[in-house]
C-alpha cells in the first residue's frame, strides 16, 4: 500500500465501488464473521464485563507502560532472549537485516506479522538481496499476486476461491487450475513446505508479551507459525511497544476477547507461549529468539491522555468486520497499512495528518466500532478529534500536521456562520433568504461535492418560528 500523498484516497474509493466482485467477496465474508462473533458471544452482560476486564488490563499495562518494558527487557534477557529496541520503522528494518546477514541468511520464512507490514519489511529485504517468504496462508496468498494484506487478520479477505485458484494456477508452476478448497489448501501447504526445510531464519508477530514472565505469546490457526519460530535455527519476533502485559494471568481474557472477536472462536487453535530458545537436551526450537520493540510514534501517542486509548488496541480486526465503510471498499482503498477504523486513527498519528488525515473523512461517525471494540476503544471520538485537528494550526504536538485543511474559504463561512446565530435579525433575514430559495439551491463548489451521495438540502418556505407567529404565538 501506497504512503503519504502518493495515493488518492477518493479515487481508490471510486475504484472500489466500482468493483462488483470485491463488493460481493467482502459483503459475503464479513457476514459471516459477523454472524460467528455473535454466536460466541451470546451473553451481552457477560461480554460487557470481559470488555470491561480486557479494558482495564490494557489500561494497567499502559499506566506503567516504561517500567514493564523495562521488566519485559529484564527478563526476556535472563531467558535467553535477545531484546533490540528500535525508534522508528528504518531502525527494525536494520535490526532484521543485521540478523539475518550474521547468520548469512538470503531466506526469511514470516508467520502474520502486522508490524512487519508496518515496517514494508518485505520490501526492504528485497532491496538488500533477501526474499520473505509468507507462511501464512492468506499472506501467501496475496504475496503471490504481489499484493499487500487486505486486513489485519484475514489478508486475502477479498478473494474468492475462483480467484485464488486462477492465482495458485498462474504463478506455481505446473499448478493445475482447481476450486476445490481442499486442495487449493493442499498446493499451498506443498510450495510452503519445501520452504520450511531450507530456511535458517524465520520472523513473527506479537500478540501479548509478557513482562512477569518474559514470554512472548502469538495465536494461529494454520499450524505454519510454528513453522517461522520453532523450525529455523533464528527466531526474530517483531512487536509495538503497546503489546506488553504486567501478567500471566492477564492473558485469558484477553485471549477470550482477541479469538472471539477475530474470528469467532472460543479460543484459537494454535496458541503458542515462547519463553527462551532451544535448552539443552530439548530436540527443536531456534538457537538463538530475538525480539524487536518497535516505537514508531507510539510513546507519543502515550503520552496524549486521548490518544493513548488508540495503544489498547489487540489488533482483532472486528472494528473492520463491522464498519459500513471498509465493507463497502475493503482495505486497500485506504492506501495504508492499517485499514477501517483502526487505521483511521492509527495511521494519522504515525504518519501525520498532512500524509493520512484524510482517513479520519471515510465514517460516518454511526459508532458501531467503538460498540463492538472488545477493549472499548472510543474510536468515534478519537476520529473527531483527528478531525478537528485537522483544521486546527494550534495543535499540541501529539500529531503532526496540525492545521492542514484550514482555507481561507472555509474559516469566512465558519465566521458567517457565527455571526448569523449570535444576531437574531441575521438569523431571520438569513432563515427567510434559505426559504426563499427552497429547492433551487445551487449545486456548485463545497455543496456540488457534499451532494454528490447525499441529497440536497431543502428549505420549507417558513420556519417553525413563523408558523407559531401566523398561531397566534408571541414573537419573543
Amino acid at each position: 500500500m501506497g504512503t503519504g500523498n502518493s495515493f488518492d484516497f477518493e479515487r481508490n474509493i471510486d475504484a472500489a465501488l466500482a468493483d462488483q466482485q470485491l463488493k460481493k467477496n467482502l459483503r459475503n465474508a464479513m457476514d459471516i464473521l459477523v454472524e460467528k462473533r455473535r454466536a460466541v458471544f451470546t451473553d451481552p452482560e457477560a461480554l460487557e464485563q470481559l470488555r470491561a476486564a480486557g479494558n482495564a488490563i490494557k489500561r494497567r499495562a499502559l499506566s506503567k507502560l516504561p517500567q514493564l518494558l523495562e521488566q519485559l527487557e529484564a527478563k526476556c534477557r535472563q531467558n535467553g532472549i535477545q531484546v533490540h529496541w528500535a525508534e522508528d520503522t528504518a531502525a527494525a528494518n536494520r535490526i532484521v537485516l543485521e540478523i539475518m546477514r550474521a547468520n548469512d541468511a538470503t531466506e526469511l520464512v514470516k508467520g502474520k506479522s502486522m508490524v512487519s507490514e508496518e515496517m514494508h519489511l518485505n520490501r526492504f529485504l528485497k532491496d538488500h538481496g533477501i526474499e520473505a517468504l509468507e507462511s501464512d496462508l492468506g499472506e501467501f496468498i496475496i504475496q503471490l499476486n504481489g499484493e499487500t494484506p487486505s486486513h489485519i487478520i484475514v489478508p486475502a479477505i477479498h478473494k474468492n476461491k475462483d480467484e485464488v485458484a486462477e492465482i495458485f494456477h498462474d504463478k506455481l508452476p505446473d499448478t493445475p487450475y482447481t476450486e476445490d478448497v481442499e486442495e487449493l489448501t493442499r498446493i499451498a501447504r506443498q510450495a510452503m513446505r519445501k520452504l520450511f526445510a531450507r530456511v535458517k531464519v524465520g520472523l513473527s508477530g506479537v500478540n501479548f508479551a509478557i513482562a512477569e514472565t518474559g514470554t512472548l505469546l502469538l495465536v494461529e490457526n494454520e499450524g505454519n507459525g510454528r513453522m517461522s519460530t520453532t523450525v529455523p535455527d533464528v527466531h526474530i519476533a517483531v512487536m509495538g511497544l503497546e503489546k506488553v502485559l504486567e501478567k500471566l494471568s492477564d492473558v485469558p481474557p484477553l485471549l477470550r476477547l482477541l479469538t472471539g472477536s477475530a474470528t469467532g472462536q472460543i479460543i484459537t487453535t494454535y496458541v503458542n507461549m515462547i519463553t527462551s530458545p532451544r535448552k539443552e537436551g530439548e530436540k527443536d526450537g531456534p538457537k538463538e529468539v530475538h525480539l524487536v520493540i518497535l516505537d514508531n510514534g507510539r510513546s507519543r501517542m502515550l503520552a496524549d491522555p486521548e490518544f493513548r486509548e488508540t495503544l489498547l488496541c489487540i489488533r482483532c480486526g472486528t472494528c473492520l468486520n463491522h464498519c459500513p465503510v471498509y465493507v463497502r471498499i475493503g482495505g486497500h482503498a485506504y492506501g495504508h497499512v492499517y485499514p477501517g477504523p483502526i487505521g483511521k486513527i492509527l495511521t494519522p498519528q504515525m504518519e501525520g495528518l498532512e500524509q493520512a488525515g484524510v482517513l479520519a473523512t471515510a465514517s460516518s461517525l454511526c459508532g458501531a466500532c467503538g460498540d463492538v471494540c472488545p477493549v472499548k476503544i472510543p474510536i468515534p471520538a478519537l476520529i473527531r478529534r483527528l478531525r478537528s485537528e485537522s483544521y486546527d494550526a494550534k495543535g499540541d504536538g501529539t500529531v503532526s500536521g496540525h492545521g492542514y485543511k484550514k482555507n481561507l474559504t472555509e474559516t469566512l463561512v465558519w465566521k458567517g456562520w457565527e455571526l448569523v446565530n449570535v444576531h437574531p435579525a441575521l438569523n431571520r433575514l438569513s432563515t427567510k433568504m434559505a426559504g426563499a430559495m427552497g429547492k433551487r439551491l445551487p449545486k456548485v463548489g463545497p455543496l456540488k461535492q457534499w451532494t454528490r451521495a447525499r441529497s440536497a438540502p431543502k428549505f420549507a418556505g417558513k420556519s417553525l418560528h413563523d408558523h407559531e407567529l401566523e398561531k397566534g404565538g408571541r414573537d419573543d
